[in-house]
């Protein structure tokens, strides 16, 4: 099978201070990698370098387009970077206001990305934004509300519709549960959890809480001062940490 995302010696540094070091992993259609670690891991490097948002200093990130097969993101045009990051791809930020238009309501956030992809019809657009608020549990007559009279958990849910309205096959997160009360993050996940199973969603999901990976990640890359120390499947990882770091996250969350 042919890796949906394949990742060669990413390497990003800040001056003296490398922020990522010779990152090479094989993503495959379906499939959730976790990257965890402390802050100041490289975690949130790597995941910004492997969205675009980061221009890397060496290394290779392919990326099997439905046309052309694996191509080097570096050698894609900017028009086709930015129509693959409308439609392919997606980025959920920890903070949803990052990903939201928050002047904007919320049937209009999810419109705008169907109409970055051609949709026209108002009808059509108004159905399918409903229709996800719907499966993020938003109520239907909160379409025409701004974000800035949701709770932190709504904002989340709706910058997940925004997302996936268009159906990317893969999708970046970045602390998709972090900032929220603990009643509210078992909601979120448990709707995370649905949709890449429904979906069929590739994910990579940056995370310091090892709950969240148990969760939702199959493999499990644990990062530190920049580079990747233990890789793996996701329960063996935990269950079985082989590298002094990762055993000390996992008895720091079982001490917990």
């Amino acid at each position: 099978m042919t890796p949906l995302l394949q990742v060669t010696g990413l390497t990003k540094r800040y001056g003296a201070r490398i922020g990522c070091a010779d990152v090479s992993f094989d993503l495959y259609p379906g499939e959730v990698m976790g990257i965890v670690g402390e802050s100041g891991s490289g975690k949130s490097t790597l995941l910004n370098c492997l969205a675009g948002h980061l221009e890397a200093d060496s290394g290779q990130v392919m990326f099997d387009t439905r046309t052309d097969g694996l191509r080097d993101m570096r050698a894609m045009s900017e028009p086709e970077r930015r129509m693959l990051a409308r439609t392919d791809w997606a980025f959920v930020h920890q903070n949803p206001r990052d990903g939201l238009r928050m002047g904007v309501s919320a049937g209009g956030n999810v419109g705008e990305r169907l109409m970055a992809v051609g949709a026209r019809h108002y009808g059509d657009i108004r159905r399918q934004a409903l229709d996800w608020l719907d499966r993020v549990e938003i109520a239907a007559d909160r379409i025409d509300d701004r974000p800035t009279a949701f709770s932190g958990g709504m904002q989340q849910r709706l910058q997940i519709a925004r997302n996936l309205v268009t159906g990317p096959r893969l999708v970046f997160m970045d602390e998709p549960t972090g900032g929220l009360d603990v009643s509210v993050q078992a909601r979120l996940l448990d709707l995370l959890r649905g949709l890449v199973r429904e979906m069929g969603l590739s994910a990579v999901i940056v995370t310091h809480d090892l709950a969240v990976v148990r969760l939702l990640a199959h493999r499990l890359m644990v990062m530190k001062s920049g580079h990747v120390v233990e890789a793996g499947l996701t329960d063996q990882v935990l269950d079985d940490p082989q590298h002094g770091y990762t055993q000390l996250l996992v008895s720091s969350v079982l001490q917990a």
